[in-house]
């Protein structure tokens, strides 16, 4: 019987045709094989021009070693391909508009701007959400500076903090204003103190096409740095939703964002919380409600965007202890367990998907039709009778024996 085939479709970072996470495509490729999935990597590059063919690269976790071959499409497709600005990514866009036959897990999400939108539109939601607009000029900004103490500046396809921005009043006046933050390619810019006559042409020399304004949620820990929390949840082997699990994150020394790629540190989400929340009771009661806001987040927007199978979270959790939902991530890294010493909650969190493809096989691409099912009942019980009959024909002859051999010696 053929194995249920899952290619992760990925892109090249560049032109050599290098991966981005090669390492945890391994990891996902070794899972998969030890529940009984064919599995293959491939971009939309590696498309064959006039046949159904890709060019996949396969690993064997015996060897370690990959290959390359030409292989049918896969019955299925698990997408972690990220935004890209070049070619390959209008490449990826223009793959799943020709070839919508194909089951995919997941779907892309919106920008950060639109996710945040789509969530504003549900009541349950609004609280949990820094107040945000899209940039559409210096006034955008002034007013949310009125409104907050603390402002950031996202671009709407931003990821791993690049281009961030924050702004902050140094003094209560609102005199001067800190500007810092990381430029595109992750570096940290060095501090600015900028009067407010002289905000507006110091951010015009900045490129804010496509930003949203948000309200900044104060996070500093004692030692100045910010920390937030990456929650994941993802699809089980069942098709359910639910927890893998939550980590702290605390950023590097002067750092506006807390992403592991920019130097962050990962910590276990109840060591930092600690430190943020004494009570433990209150501690409790945040946890709870953080997951139900995760899972209740998922299970919308997979109502709003069609089939996901797992979602990344960024929460802050203020002084008070609200919930504040910072991004939404449809492809998440997952290596923040790792770091943390959570060694099961890693491995799961790479086997789930897997887990989630193969119910997917069985439950819609190849359901075993009912009268099998029937079949195979039918076929239980009756071996199951069988073997009880046997077992009590066995008995009875036994017991018979005995008491005839018992008679006989009675006899004599």
């Amino acid at each position: 019987m053929p194995k249920p085939v899952l290619g992760i479709m990925t892109l090249y970072l560049n032109n050599k045709k290098q991966l981005e996470e090669r390492d945890i495509y391994e990891r996902m490729i070794a899972e998969g094989k030890r529940l009984g999935l064919d599995m293959y990597v491939f971009t939309p590059a590696d498309v064959h021009k006039d046949r159904r063919l890709l060019l996949a690269q396969i690993y064997d976790p015996h060897s370690g070693k990959w290959t390359r071959k030409w292989r049918e499409f896969p019955d299925m497709i698990f997408d972690r391909c990220r935004v890209q600005r070049s070619e390959r990514y209008r490449q990826l866009k223009q793959f799943r508009l020709q070839y919508t036959d194909l089951v995919y897990l997941n779907r892309p999400l919106s920008n950060k701007w639109v996710i945040h939108q789509q969530l504003a539109r549900r009541s349950a939601f609004r609280a949990h959400l820094p107040a945000t607009e899209l940039f559409s000029g210096f006034h955008s900004v002034k007013r949310m500076l009125k409104q907050n103490s603390l402002v950031y500046l996202k671009p709407i396809n931003g990821t791993g903090g690049r281009g961030i921005l924050r702004i902050e009043p140094v003094n209560k006046q609102g005199g001067l204003y800190l500007i810092e933050g990381r430029n595109r390619k992750r570096h940290i810019i060095p501090q600015q103190r900028v009067r407010l006559d002289r905000l507006e042409p110091r951010l015009s020399s900045w490129n804010m096409d496509n930003y949203i304004v948000q309200e900044g949620i104060p996070v500093q820990l004692p030692n100045g740095r910010v920390h937030d929390y990456r929650m994941l949840v993802q699809k089980n082997s069942q098709g359910v939703w639910e927890l893998t699990g939550c980590a702290g994150r605390i950023g590097a020394h002067r750092s506006v964002t807390s992403n592991l790629h920019g130097g962050g540190k990962a910590v276990p989400m109840s060591q930092l919380l600690t430190q943020w929340i004494r009570d433990e009771s209150h501690r409790e009661k945040i946890i709870k409600q953080g997951e139900k806001l995760g899972l209740d987040i998922a299970a919308y927007l997979e109502e709003s965007y069609g089939a996901l199978c797992e979602l990344a979270l960024d929460l802050a959790i203020n002084k008070d202890g609200h919930i504040y939902v910072l991004e939404v991530n449809p492809k998440p890294a997952r290596e923040v367990f790792s770091r943390i010493g959570e060694k099961e909650t890693y491995r799961r969190s790479i086997a789930k998907p897997m887990e989630y493809a193969l119910w997917v096989y069985h439950t819609q691409i190849n359901p075993k039709p009912q009268t099998d099912y029937k079949a195979e009942d039918k076929a239980e019980n009756k071996t199951e009778n069988k073997t009880e009959n046997k077992t009590e024909n066995k008995t009875e002859n036994k017991t018979e024996n005995k008491t005839e051999n018992k008679t006989k010696e009675g006899s004599t």
